[in-house]
């Protein structure tokens, strides 16, 4: 390799991108993980963007006196206190965190769609899961949890209570996903479309679906789709995307690995 070619390659990178880590306790190896992406990548990088279901369910800020809570925002924390700005967009799982835990992990919130630009690129972020207009019963669940009066009530109730509430409506929406099509809960084509018009880009970058790809759509436009994260079970996935100084798009696998 000349040391033209070893400078193309070691590009350094702008931002980094992860979304559907589920982390819980019950899961310490995908836990750990993360941590160890934290370390040993997102260190190396501009900026993180976190798209949504970075936790398997946040019943609201008060939920930080949880010691494992904690440790993830002080991993947050400690990350941008070295520099890397931390971005964050809710998920249909973890929707309800607010400032208090933005604060104690020292990131920043953003709206779901949002655009940014970076290293020569406009790319739209979204979760995703509001492009899944398919599921018309989750699109009804969606509308009703997000609106702020709900919201208020529902943060107003005693924590162990709201667990309980979440506990019991994740229960219910396994059972229902048994018995749905895989191609309703993935996003609708129109509904991209719409996305694409109303953020005027070309690239856009999502989760949610746990179905990570590249998506060349016949217009030229790109849909980048993330993976989710299980690192406790005998084959992990995982992986990430990584945008360099030179605007390349790369998607890593779970051992941070180029997918070719």
């Amino acid at each position: 390799m000349t040391d033209f070619q070893f400078m193309q390659k070691a590009q350094p990178t702008v931002a980094l991108f992860v979304s559907d880590l589920h982390l819980q306790a019950a899961l310490p190896r995908t836990t750990a993980a993360f941590l160890a992406f934290l370390q040993h990548h997102a260190t190396r990088t501009q900026q993180l963007y976190l798209l949504g279901d970075i936790f398997e369910y946040w019943a609201g800020d008060d939920d930080l006196a949880t010691p494992y809570n904690q440790h993830i925002a002080d991993a947050l924390k400690a990350l941008q206190a070295q520099g890397v700005q931390v971005f964050w967009m809710a998920g249909n799982r973890d929707f309800l965190v607010g400032q208090g835990f933005a604060q104690a992990a020292g990131l920043t919130l953003l709206p779901d769609p949002h655009v940014i630009t970076a290293a020569g690129r406009t790319l739209a972020l979204a979760h995703g899961d509001a492009q899944c207009t398919d599921d018309q019963a989750y699109m009804a669940f969606r509308a009703q949890v997000r609106q702020p009066a709900y919201q208020q009530q529902f943060l107003a109730m005693p924590l162990a209570q709201r667990k309980a509430i979440i506990e019991g409506i994740r229960k219910n929406s396994q059972d229902a996903n048994q018995s749905k099509e895989m191609a309703i809960m993935d996003v609708n084509a129109d509904a991209i479309a719409a996305l694409f018009a109303q953020t005027g880009t070309e690239v856009l970058i999502h989760g949610h679906t746990h179905r990570p790809a590249l998506h060349r759509l016949g217009d030229g436009k790109l849909r980048y789709v993330l993976p989710d994260w299980e690192y406790d079970v005998e084959a992990p996935r995982g992986g990430w995307i990584s945008l360099s100084a030179d605007g390349v798009l790369r998607r890593m696998d779970a051992n941070g690995d180029e997918i070719a």
